[in-house]
């Protein structure tokens, strides 16, 4: 028999500069990778230049600063951009970066109908577990609209919203969760697609056979796979009964993945290998739901930033895979088993009920608050089962016992040189002083009419990408018609829900005695990292151990936070940051603290290296937690600790 073609191959990646982000896709294209999968910095994810006070720190950090079409031009240089197909893991800006896209193909002699790829789009699971979002719901899920009809009619190649269940699993989503929030997200989209009228109707079906899905695979890989067969089932039928898709090919359950990066761990890292190599089997083993498009995580990323070898080596776990093992060769080798067939109608039936009860809410969009609070929820009781040793993590909470790694040290991860972000800043200083102003104004009024008056974003933003316009500018005009939005945390809705572990008991008991009453906790997030899984269930466990919790959620410059220790009267200062830029905002955060007259000690968690901690206890840091601190019962009594240190003296 035929042999099934292997799916796209990518790794997720960028860094830097669109130029260095440049030479890294085309060195892995050269080693086999088949598609690009871009990595944007949090200031081009947040709809900031790089020169915004909030980017502060961050440029060129988690992903490739793209600020204006001279970095869309430089980031693709020498890539044909009309035969490759890209990725791009963009929500919130998802059509400032299609227009930039577009832009770019167009100065090169290419038809946007020739253009291949994939924009996330998915605003829904920013709001929930992400945090990457700018706009208020309903502007945003208006955003999302226009691009699907755009791109029905102008890029019909182009899938223009991957609806992203990985974050939401990520962010403790069970199995059913992640199905039923991701399923109730795509209903709001093309109902609202529907009801635009801007997609005729004999086109219809063909946008719903233009969403794709991006999910998760966790190390459960008999549930996994299982959780994916579900998926393509509920999908199939959804699209034929709700929406009248006849044609099967359009009815296609299409996904790509990346496999789970909560499950990758600090301590005895080298056992994240086989975790991807295990997870990408759930998502490659089932021929009737197998990726067409799979990105792995690089074994160090719970300890920094990825190196280009580091890459190479998941590109390779791919290509192992698909070209030296036989899964490809056979049917689906599932069919008729009865351990996968029940498991996977056992999660239909229950994602089905759990997606009747959000579409009962008013649907996804409508009920961000309840499920953030239940994933929060979901969290806290997987936290929970790691601290008990109900969940077993080797290395972690069992077989800990280990010899020295030779993949350890420093050189193991890859540091952004510092002076990108001023190299970044004078570039698109320069960029702005030859572009033709006059132009961009007219172009960003025309944005903002459009805007205001309901019509298509598209074409107004790929006219300002032509002038000149940049991310910040773009971003800038809508945000001046929308607003933005600050979303629920979760936190209340979580605490209190889980049973408490002897551990936190016992600082619960502590706390309840504490001479002066319960301390006063500020958890806070400084700078453009969404990242708030950790922050939350630190701020969940100080509520339950008895504290009074200050949480405000994510992006938060430090002035405010000085600004909230001040005028909160807080005893202790938590800070939560995962995007590297720990050097540049924590010292800034300390000082303003001081400066503000606060006193309170102050402690960091995030993804820190070993080297940056002695640095970080110079610049005033009271203790430094990284992920291989997973009990939150002896965190917490730390923060009694210190809490009880700073009332006597």
């Amino acid at each position: 028999m035929t042999a099934d073609r292997p799916w796209l191959m990518r790794t997720y990646s960028g860094h830097s500069s669109a130029r260095a982000s440049n030479q890294l896709y085309r060195n892995n294209l050269a080693k086999g990778q088949t598609g690009l999968s871009i990595a944007f910095d949090l200031p081009t994810q947040t709809g900031y230049d790089p020169d915004a006070p909030e980017a502060a720190g961050e440029v060129g950090k988690v992903g490739v600063p793209v600020a204006h079409l001279g970095h869309m031009q430089q980031l693709l240089d020498g890539i044909p951009v009309g035969e490759m197909n890209t990725s791009m893991t963009i929500n919130a800006p998802a059509a400032w970066m299609l227009g930039l896209y577009v832009a770019n193909a167009e100065n090169q002699g290419v038809e946007s109908v020739q253009l291949r790829g994939t924009t996330q789009n998915d605003i829904v699971k920013e709001y929930l577990s992400r945090g990457t979002y700018i706009y208020p719901p309903l502007p945003s899920r208006r955003l999302i609209v226009d691009m699907v009809a755009f791109c029905a009619e102008w890029i019909p190649k182009w899938n223009p919203m991957n609806v992203c269940s990985y974050h939401l699993q990520e962010a403790g989503a069970t199995p059913v969760q992640e199905i039923a929030y991701s399923l109730a997200t795509a209903i709001d989209v093309l109902d609202a697609v529907r009801e635009s009228g801007q997609v005729p109707e004999d086109r219809f079906a063909q946008v719903c056979g233009s969403i794709s899905f991006f999910v998760n695979a966790g190390i459960r890989f008999v549930e996994e796979t299982c959780k994916m067969r579900a998926f393509t089932q509920m999908w199939d039928r959804l699209l034929a009964e709700r929406y009248g898709v006849t044609d099967p090919k359009l009815r296609r359950f299409r996904y790509g993945v990346q496999v789970n990066s909560l499950g990758l761990t600090e301590a005895q890292p080298e056992n994240n290998v086989q975790r991807i190599v295990l997870e990408a089997l759930g998502v490659s083993l089932s021929k009737n739901a197998r990726a067409r498009s799979i990105q792995l995580p690089a074994w160090n990323e719970a300890l920094g930033l990825p190196r280009p070898w580091d890459q190479q080596w998941s590109l390779r776990i791919q290509q192992v895979l698909a070209y030296e093992t036989d899964l490809l060769e056979y049917d689906d080798i599932f069919e008729g088993s009865h351990v996968i067939e029940a498991k996977t109608a056992e999660l239909i039936e229950e994602s089905q009920t759990e997606l009747d009860e959000i579409l009962g809410m008013g649907g996804a969009f409508e009920a961000i608050e309840e499920l953030k609070g239940r994933l929060v929820s979901s969290h806290s009781e997987r936290v929970r089962r790691i601290e008990s040793g109900d969940l077993p993590i080797v290395g972690v909470n069992r077989f800990t016992e280990t010899a020295d790694s030779p993949l350890g040290g420093e050189e193991s991860i890859l540091r952004v040189d510092p002076a990108v972000q001023e190299q970044t800043i004078a570039e698109v200083n320069e960029w702005r002083s030859q572009r033709d102003n006059d132009a961009v104004k007219r172009s960003l009024d025309e944005l903002r009419r459009v805007a205001e008056e309901g019509g298509n974003i598209m074409p107004p933003t790929i006219d300002l990408a032509h002038a000149g316009g940049t991310t910040g500018e773009w971003a800038g005009a809508l945000r001046e018609v929308f607003g933005e939005y600050r979303a629920p945390t979760g936190v209340a809705a979580a605490a209190g829900r889980g049973g408490m572990g002897d551990g936190l008991r016992a600082v619960a008991e502590r706390v309840k005695g504490l001479a002066g009453g319960p301390p006063r906790f500020l958890v806070a997030k400084p700078g453009l990292d969404g990242h708030s899984n950790g922050a939350e269930q630190i701020a969940v466990a100080a509520r339950d151990a008895g504290m009074e919790v200050i949480y405000q959620g994510i992006r938060l410059v430090p002035e405010q936070i000085a600004a909230v220790s001040r005028d909160e009267d807080v005893e202790v200062i938590g800070l939560s940051i995962l995007s590297g830029s720990h050097m540049e905002l924590i010292p800034e955060v300390v000082r303003l603290v001081r400066e503000a007259g606060v006193d309170a000690p102050v402690v960091v968690g995030g993804i820190i290296p070993e080297a940056d901690r002695e640095p970080l206890i110079e610049a005033g840091i009271a203790a430094v937690y990284t992920p291989k601190d997973f009990e939150l019962a002896a965190i917490m009594g730390d923060i009694v600790d210190l809490v009880e240190s700073v009332r006597k003296s």
